[in-house]
């Protein structure tokens, strides 16, 4: 599903290596977190992942694809098969619950039959049943955030990317978004989690990858994180 080969990342001359020579192999349907402290690496993995970055040396194959024969004008295509969740949600303020969602199906041309068949049964998972006409500014942090994860989903991509996304939100919020991301893990997405918080990576007990500047130091499986 995943595969990053001696992948090297490196953003200017004067600059050091902002990722040396990862290798990392992650399987269809499973769920990783990705450790890490800021300026690891760790975004700069994400952005490659994503064709925000190219890498300086190194291959890249997601899904079956090769990066380094990917084509500018197949970059979105690309990108419609991964979604993304960030710390900050991104929702548009004067959209609805329901708008927000639907927005992420309506750039990709879907039907009004379409999106209102979809939009519902992901807020439902999501856990936002009811929320439907709600404001941003109405929702909870982990709301929001729950909300973020539907529109990142909707498009039913292979993969999930999120990006620190209880950075912002309380203990509580923080699992709601967890157990969401989780029910999705469990639908047969493959999910790629950073985050800072010792507590999730510890109960989760799921693959740990942690990353000091910009090497992978250790990949175990199920072994929680000790500081």
């Amino acid at each position: 599903m995943i595969l990053l080969d001696r992948v090297t990342k490196k953003y200017s001359r004067s600059e050091g290596e902002a990722l040396h020579r990862i290798t990392l192999n992650v399987e269809p349907k499973e769920f990783v977190i990705v450790i890490g402290q800021s300026g690891a690496g760790k975004t700069t993995l994400l952005r490659l992942l994503t064709c925000e970055e190219r890498p300086t040396s190194g291959k890249i194959i997601v899904g079956g694809i090769d990066y380094d024969k990917l084509k500018d004008k197949d970059i979105p295509m690309l990108r419609r098969k991964i979604g993304v969740v960030f710390q900050d949600f991104k929702l548009l303020p004067n959209k609805t619950v329901f708008e927000n969602v639907a927005f992420a199906l309506e750039v990709v041309g879907a039907s009004k039959r379409e999106i209102k068949q979809t939009v519902p049964k992901v807020l439902s998972i999501v856990n936002l049943k009811g929320k439907e006409n709600s404001m941003p500014r109405e929702l909870s942090g982990g709301e929001s955030q729950r909300v973020a994860i539907a529109r990142a989903v909707v498009r039913q991509p292979r993969i999930l990317i999120a990006d620190e996304p209880t950075g912002n939100l309380d203990p509580k919020h923080a699992w709601d978004v967890i157990k969401v991301l989780e029910k999705i893990n469990r639908y047969g997405t493959t999910v790629l989690l950073t985050t800072h918080n010792q507590e999730i990576v510890n109960k989760l007990k799921r693959r740990v990858v942690t990353i000091q500047a910009g090497s992978i130091t250790s990949d175990r499986t199920k072994a929680g994180y000790k500081s």
